[in-house]
């Protein structure tokens, strides 16, 4: 956290983070990321050429585990359907809850968790750009994918064209697939639980649902495997960038309180306002050796400084 010092103590201490800064900030980081998967478009045949790329790579290193989750998921409504609610509501409840969570129970962890999850969001959208990826439920239906949002949306809020809210798919982009950031929160959300969590069931909680939500989203035919894993890549890097992007926020703090701060006159010297403090004067001197000129008996120029510095006349015998 931010350091602060202790006045008259040289100390530093964290300094308080407000939730009335905090809350824009995540606002900013979740428009960036809505923002960041509409205008994120592409061409459509360079996301569906992405997609069949990396279906092919699966393919070859037996790593194809959409199929038969989205034919479970197709076949069995008991499942499918909870899938669906998973993927469409959860990575907008529990992340934001959770970060709410170690803002107030966890404090003194909370700015580099958020610092975190938003630099690996905007490494998720950097994603997004450089590479439109189509999911494999929008690819031609000969590759066998079922989309399960479409397949159970009379039993949801979302329509068929993608879990946003009905009437709305379109407005959202649909390829951006990789790398699946369902996957990345999930996968903070796993370790704030297991590192913050005081009981074994919160440890537990943490461990399924990072890897119930990967599952969902293959499932689901939302996300390929390899989305996931690069879901969790981009996690990794977020975490290793995190704590360097910290330091050098605390550096800039730091030099513009330094520059921008008010300039205090130093505290003077005790004695004579006239003379430094280390300076020796006698009564009557402006500075050291040097008298004001007066009138007067003993004032004479060749007059002894004893003589001259009472004013008194000289005793008579």
């Amino acid at each position: 956290m931010p350091q602060a010092e202790i006045p008259g103590t040289g100390e530093a201490r964290p300094a308080r983070l407000r939730w009335w800064t905090e809350l824009p900030l995540i606002l900013l980081v979740y428009a960036s990321y809505s923002a960041g998967r509409l205008l994120a478009r592409g061409d459509v045949s360079d996301a569906v050429d992405h997609g069949l790329a990396i279906l092919r790579l699966e393919k070859q290193l037996h790593i194809d585990a959409e199929h038969p989750l989205n034919r479970l998921l197709t076949r069995e409504a008991w499942i499918g359907i909870p899938a669906d609610f998973w993927y469409a509501s959860l990575h907008y409840l529990v992340t934001p809850l959770l970060l709410v969570w170690v803002f107030r129970r966890r404090a003194e962890h909370y700015r580099a968790a958020r610092t975190w999850l938003m630099t690996s969001t905007f490494i998720g959208l950097i994603g997004f750009t450089l590479l439109p990826t189509c999911p494999p439920r929008l690819l031609a239906a000969d590759h066998g994918f079922v989309d399960t949002m479409a397949q159970y949306s009379s039993y949801g809020w979302w329509g068929g064209q993608a879990s946003a809210p009905r009437g709305l798919g379109g407005m959202t982009n649909q390829y951006a697939a990789m790398p699946s950031l369902h996957v990345g929160w999930a996968l903070w959300c796993g370790v704030m639980l297991w590192r913050q969590g005081r009981t074994r069931w919160a440890k537990a909680a943490g461990v399924a649902y990072a890897l119930l939500t990967a599952l969902v989203v293959m499932g689901t035919a939302n996300h390929y495997f390899l989305d996931a894993v690069a879901g969790v890549a981009v996690m990794g890097a977020g975490l290793v960038l995190a704590r360097p992007l910290m330091r050098g926020v605390d550096a800039v703090r730091t030099r513009l309180r330094a520059r921008f701060a008010p300039v205090t006159a130093a505290p003077q010297a005790s004695g004579s306002p006239i003379v430094s403090g280390g300076c020796q004067t006698s009564t009557g001197e402006r500075i050291p050796r040097q008298r004001i000129p007066r009138t007067g008996p003993g004032a004479e120029p060749g007059a002894a400084p004893a003589e001259a510095g009472d004013g008194a006349p000289a005793p008579t015998r």
